[in-house]
């Protein structure tokens, strides 16, 4: 997790049998190819897969589950992808964890707005692609999330102080678990994941008071 990528080739020598060391030109291209491209692609794949299927989980989200599906839905495939991708690119697939990743050493800052770009593109896809995918009529009459905001002024100062703690617990998640040398581990993937779960359970509902009027059945 939030490593940098392979170190330019080294000669290989065993006996007298010699690898061929590969031209500057060559390995001057990998370089550049594995630390600047490879991760921003890998950030755009894996933010377009996140926000994909954490769209679908609201989307057909049943009134029985509430936000349990949604909730399971995004942390475990947080996780997922990160154990599966986070060797590549850190698994960041969150302006917010960049964001926090760089401050705390884990980013350099020169690539800071190229993961912001590929973050953004590939959330702009993933949404795309699963409001490609749903049947219309349950798209437009999802509910919760980023398909209703805010409804009144009151709400608004409610909901940003419950984004800004609910992401400070994401972003520290990330830190502590993936980044610090101290505290790091091989369970940081689901770790991350479970805290994405933890913050849907606990602020889902945060200032939209129409949704839980429609859930009490009011």
């Amino acid at each position: 997790m939030f490593t940098e990528a392979a170190a330019p080739m080294c000669d290989l020598e065993s006996g007298s049998v010699k690898v061929k060391e590969p031209s500057n030109r060559g390995r001057w291209h990998g370089c550049w190819y594995e630390r600047l491209v490879q991760p921003c692609l890998v950030e755009l794949l894996g933010s377009a897969l996140f926000i994909f299927i954490g769209c679908l989980s609201v989307i057909e989200n049943g009134p029985d589950t509430g936000r349990l599906q949604p909730a399971l839905a995004h942390g475990l495939a947080l996780g997922l992808i990160i154990a599966t991708l986070g060797n590549i690119s850190g698994g960041h697939f969150n302006p917010a964890v960049s964001l926090a990743a760089m401050l705390v050493g884990g980013l350099k800052l020169t690539m800071l707005f190229p993961y912001w770009i590929s973050q953004l593109c590939g959330g702009l896809i993933g949404a795309t692609l699963a409001k490609v995918v749903s049947p219309e009529e349950r798209f437009w009459n999802a509910t919760g999330a980023a398909f209703v905001t805010v409804q009144e002024s009151e709400q608004v100062a409610g909901a940003v102080v419950a984004e800004i703690i609910l992401t400070t617990l994401l972003a520290l998640t990330v830190c502590m678990g993936a980044i610090n040398q101290k505290t790091l581990g091989p369970l940081a993937p689901f770790c991350i994941g479970f805290s994405v779960t933890v913050d849907i359970l606990a602020g889902f509902f945060i200032g939209d008071a129409k949704i839980r009027l429609i859930l009490k059945g009011r």
